[in-house]
């Protein structure tokens, strides 16, 4: 079959099998028919606007059928998605429209220009057939508020053409027909915007769910027979959590990958999900919206390489010091990476990359073994300096999430007159029994980790820690303990 753009690729599968289930929403269901003049309605729409070939498409819809006919609508005149959070503040909108110029917002008010509201689904008075074959130039343009809450847009560097696209699901174990993918998160981070439009352009059929709480995801992903789930950490452990019964009477026999990203890790949880899967179903994926270069594990691998993010499967990984320059076998440094060789991957808006010689770096730090197998450390921007030793705040929160009682945590460094830094713990208890002491918490963190690692300070809090796609700005969370002195321990 010959290469043919994301929009008249979905149109050729509704060809094919037009009563197919395309989406399950929690609006409802809609084939493949009906989701490709959904499409075609919102093109038109959009195009009226204003919206053309190369324009950005702002999207700021919950997870629903409506955002994919958006996403869908806006490839089929050649135009770019651009997916925001659906409950993005008005000023943090005001300060993405400003760095897009999108031709049209879909979903939330934008004063002054073209806008779409949050109840938006396609105009049905609009013709539903397909329109003339367009490219857009980059399929996708995710936005990063970054460690410094600066909004930058990443333009993907590939163009809007199905077989570049859709490969990417390869190492994935992405299905086609048959398939049931389930998306966890919400759907304008990344992840999950990117592998679930790939899943929907092989041929699977996407469950498409808004809540996140792990009995909800558990119940859907039996019911539906979902056979590749995206998961984050963060709701992997929202599942363990669920009564033993629960999770024992759950059939996951459809399943053949569970796919995680997006959050690190902590070791207790992966075992767990190895230990009931077994390690063949598991995988998890290392990269940045950037897709410099691209780390991938599975389960097996992961046993022989504990910890580890993998080794790369696209680019190249290396370890270096601030300024790039290689660091031995074991060395904890910044991750530098490259692209495959003529390849671009990316293009900024709002930001300038961190480069030397060729080689990039999005701040992150962690070592590599003699295999090449990376393991993460932490953020450069979120390492706590403590009298002269580093100390990275996701080693520290892994530690202390591996108590019984500790749901979620956070690690940061606060000014000491003596050390420069001390370490400094929020966390978010289970709420059942009786309360963890400090002293309790600090004891469980020293059996496992050295001296200055270990919190000398801690407070508590009633609410997760990270948001639904396993993020955390600990350097928002460190502003606002420094700003406010009732907030300062």
């Amino acid at each position: 079959m010959a290469d043919v753009p994301l929009g008249t690729a979905f149109d050729q599968l509704a060809e094919i099998a037009p009563d197919t289930v395309a989406l399950i929403g929690p609006d409802g269901e809609m084939t493949r028919s009906e989701l490709a003049a959904a499409s075609s309605r919102a093109a038109r729409e959009f195009a009226a606007l204003g919206a053309k070939l190369g324009s950005l498409v702002t999207i700021g819809l919950p997870n629903g059928t409506a955002f994919y006919a958006a996403v869908l609508g806006a490839w089929k005149i050649g135009a770019i998605p651009q997916p925001v959070s659906a409950k993005l503040p008005p000023a943090e909108l005001a300060a993405l429209v400003e760095l897009a110029d999108p031709a049209v917002v879909v979903g939330l008010e934008s004063p002054g220009r073209p806008w779409l509201p949050a109840t938006w689904t396609p105009d049905t008075s609009l013709p539903a057939g397909p329109l003339p074959p367009a490219v857009p130039p980059s399929w996708k343009a995710p936005t990063s508020g970054g460690s410094t809450g600066r909004p930058k847009l990443i333009l993907a560097g590939l163009p809007g053409m199905r077989d570049d696209v859709v490969a990417r699901g390869d190492t994935i174990r992405i299905g086609g027909d048959g398939e049931v993918f389930g998306v966890t998160a919400p759907l304008y981070h990344n992840g999950p915007f990117m592998f679930s439009l790939i899943a929907l352009l092989r041929g699977a059929t996407v469950l498409v769910l808004d809540r996140f709480d792990g009995a909800h995801v558990l119940d859907a992903a039996v019911r539906h027979r979902v056979t590749w789930l995206y998961a984050v950490p963060t709701l992997m452990g929202r599942i363990l959590r669920l009564p033993s019964d629960v999770r024992e009477a759950a059939d996951l026999s459809s399943l053949h990958t569970l796919f995680h990203l997006g959050a690190p890790c902590p070791e207790s949880v992966k075992r767990a999900w190895i230990d009931w899967l077994g390690p063949e179903r598991v995988y998890e994926l290392y990269a940045g919206t950037e897709s410099q270069s691209v780390c991938v594990i599975s389960g097996t691998e992961w046993l022989e390489h504990p910890g580890s993010v993998g080794r790369p499967t696209s680019g190249e990984m290396r370890i270096g010091d601030a300024d790039g320059r290689p660091l031995p076998v074991g060395e904890v440094g910044e991750v530098w990476m490259r692209p495959p060789e003529g390849t671009v991957t990316y293009t900024y808006i709002g930001a300038e990359a961190r480069e030397r010689d060729g080689w990039e770096s999005l701040g992150d730090l962690g070592r590599m073994d003699a295999d090449g197998y990376l393991y993460l450390a932490d953020r450069r921007a979120d390492m706590v300096l403590v009298g002269g030793s580093n100390v990275y705040p996701a080693e520290v929160e892994a530690a202390l999430e591996s108590h019984p009682r500790v749901l979620s945590s956070c690690v940061i460094g606060l000014p000491d007159d003596d050390l420069g830094a001390r370490v400094h713990a929020i966390v978010q208890l289970d709420g059942s029994g009786a309360e963890v002491s400090d002293g309790e918490l600090r004891a469980h963190v020293a059996r496992l980790l050295a001296r200055q690692k270990v919190p000398s300070s801690f407070e508590r809090v009633d609410h997760p820690l990270r948001d639904d796609t396993g993020k955390m700005r600990r350097s928002a969370l460190r502003a606002a303990r420094l700003g406010d002195p009732a907030g300062t321990p």
